[in-house]
């Protein structure tokens, strides 16, 4: 029998190896030798440490030019290997530790032949400018006798009445959903004076407004928030009210400066003194204020797209977005029409089928269909499950591994698993061709998520509404849009007539940037750019290829200015790294942006 120890040594040994002539090479300015030690099909990622940016490099040249332009600044050491490394068909995985001058980081390193394949660096805090937690958190309990001490109720309505007024925050950011309650979370604990604006009464409110069937169709072990994870009896998959009411607690526990009822106005930067100057209307009235920074977490989209369909104004039923839907309830024994196939469509009509409405979906385009217990076995598992966290993933790591797959070669990890998929799932997938339905597995067959990533849409986790469409419970008009609307009924382009109670755009959203274009100006979204999307020259993803997400979680073409959104998941991963580069830029540490991304598409 082989000596385990013997056996778990081999890798182990070769990333010690690999890990100390990369820390010799860097601590010696050597670039030559330090690139020579990447394979010629190489990727090195870089959150936030070495390039004040998030950016992939690619290939030995790329590497070699950022270490030209950043490796003196940097001043990486203290390299070190965290745990044992693994190797699995050639390739060796191997976590590590490392410092910077004015950091501390986390690594990820792939070998293959003894040379690194990806190698994934993220900075986890500043130095000097610690989270206080463990041994370093606050008393909380003031001893002794002091007169005219306050406590701690006091001193944070104090804070509150405040922030905003006799006092300036440092940040604002614009949108109380999840992404900017993670956020402020984040830079709440870096000690960060941020106010949160939300146009909607209560933290939670955007998820509670929705339709009344929503779940999370992500699994829990992938959704939660960042530092407070949800009771380990939390569903599978949340209802909306459930994660409502978290968020609504959330903001409360983590003390957030949470403006609800108020709506942002107007922005504009102000040379003069440096600061935003963003117009909200609180409960009313006016306020102004005056922040150094500016981000906007409005979700992963833009303003909701409402099709100009010819007659839509004399339609004499019930006609919006799927973003403002109500619910089912007032439509039984109605005529149901949803124009969409993706998540929300499915969704609606779904809810509509079990009210007793008479609903047909137009499918204008294909649509991949991922069933959601073969995407959580087949693509989630392994990273964001029960079986995970007992293997020692937890999701922390489970982000780290995600974020340390270069977004260039991600589609070749994503391919074998929905072959499976097509397998596994060969039953379902033939019914709903039988009935008519355009399906897609993505142009390179790579799937749900990188349609997410490329174009955040194109896609459906199936919950059940497929087997409503497949045995015809769900009327489906594919390939076909609506020409026309009727008082009470809709032309289709094939010349098909439709009656209908009820129409329902379920038809997504537009880019992120054209909240810029009403809030501070069209010239601002413009060289701010699309934001979303890699740039793959996929259908609704033009390229040239980025590399990256365009203008997420990273400086923007605007100064002073960013974006912040995505999934729970994304929230939660990606809010650490945005909240130390604002924290940088509070504290005065310099931060020079290696390659900052142009912007080649507008909107």
């Amino acid at each position: 029998m082989t000596d385990p120890t013997l056996s778990s040594s081999g890798p182990t040994r070769a990333a010690s190896q690999w890990l100390a002539d990369f820390a010799a090479a860097l601590a010696q300015g050597d670039i030559d030798t330090a690139v020579a030690l990447f394979e010629p099909d190489s990727f090195w990622r870089d959150l936030v440490a070495f390039t004040w940016n998030i950016r992939t490099q690619e290939g030995p040249a790329a590497i070699r030019a950022m270490l030209q332009a950043r490796l003196a600044d940097t001043q990486p050491t203290a390299f070190a290997l965290e745990g044992e490394a693994t190797e699995a068909d050639g390739v060796v995985d191997a976590w590590f530790t490392f410092e910077t001058r004015v950091a501390r980081g986390r690594g990820h390193l792939r070998l293959r032949n003894g040379k690194a394949w990806t190698l994934l660096t993220t900075m986890t805090e500043l130095k000097g400018f610690e989270e206080k937690t463990g041994d370093n958190r606050v008393k909380g309990a003031e001893h002794g006798v002091h007169k005219g001490r306050k406590n701690w109720l006091e001193k944070r309505r104090d804070e509150e009445a405040a922030l905003g007024y006799t006092e300036q925050p440092e940040v604002v950011i614009i949108g109380g959903g999840q992404g900017g309650i993670a956020l402020g979370a984040r830079l709440r604990r870096l000690g960060v004076p941020t106010i949160i604006v939300e146009r909607n009464a209560k933290a939670g409110d955007s998820w509670r407004k929705r339709y009344k069937s929503l779940c999370l169709h992500d699994p829990v072990w992938y959704d939660h928030l960042p530092y407070m994870p949800f009771p380990d009896d939390w569903p599978v998959f949340a209802p909306k009210d459930k994660i409502g009411d978290w968020l609504e607690m959330y903001t409360k526990i983590m003390e957030l400066n949470y403006w609800s009822s108020t709506t942002a106005k107007k922005a504009r930067y102000d040379e003069a003194t440096q600061r935003w100057e963003v117009t909200v209307e609180r409960e009313g009235k006016p306020v102004v204020l005056r922040p150094k920074q500016l981000v906007f977490a409005l979700g992963v989209s833009g303003y909701p797209n409402v099709p100009k369909v010819a007659g839509a104004e004399n339609f004499k039923g019930d006609q919006h977005h799927s973003s403002q839907h109500p619910g089912p309830e007032a439509y039984a024994g109605k005529k149901c029409v949803v124009l969409g196939s993706n998540n929300s469509a499915h969704d609606i009509c779904a809810a509509l089928w079990e009210h007793g409405a008479d609903v047909t979906m137009i499918q204008r385009s294909s649509t991949h269909i991922a069933p959601s217990q073969s995407l959580m076995e087949l693509a989630l598992g392994g990273l964001y499950s029960e079986q995970a966290v007992k293997n020692g993933i937890d999701h922390h790591k489970g982000d780290l591994i995600f974020a340390s797959v270069p977004y260039r070669i991600m589609h070749t990890f994503h391919i074998p698993v929905y072959e499976e998929m097509k397998k596994r799932d060969a039953g379902l997938y033939a019914r709903l061709e039988k009935a008519g339905f355009l399906l897609d597995f993505g142009v390179d067959g790579s799937g749900l998520f990188m349609k997410y990533l490329r174009r955040g849409s194109g896609y459906y986790i199936d919950v059940g509404a497929s087997e409503l469409v497949a045995n015809g419970s769900i009327h489906l008009k594919s390939g076909v849009n609506i020409e026309r609307v009727n008082e009470h009924s809709v032309t289709l382009t094939d010349g098909t007539e439709l009656p209908a109670d009820l129409l329902v755009y379920a038809t997504g959203y537009g880019s992120m940037n054209g909240w810029l274009a009403d809030l501070i100006s069209p010239e601002i979204a413009d060289k701010v750019g699309k934001c979303w999307g890699l740039g793959s020259d996929t259908p609704k993803d033009p390229g040239p290829w980025e590399g990256e997400l365009r203008n997420m979680w990273k400086p923007t073409q605007v100064d002073n200015l960013w974006f912040h959104g995505g999934n729970l998941h994304q929230s939660r991963h990606y809010s650490q790294f945005l909240a130390l580069q604002l924290k940088a830029r509070m504290e005065g540490i310099d931060t020079p942006v290696y390659e900052r991304a142009p912007s080649y598409h507008t909107r």
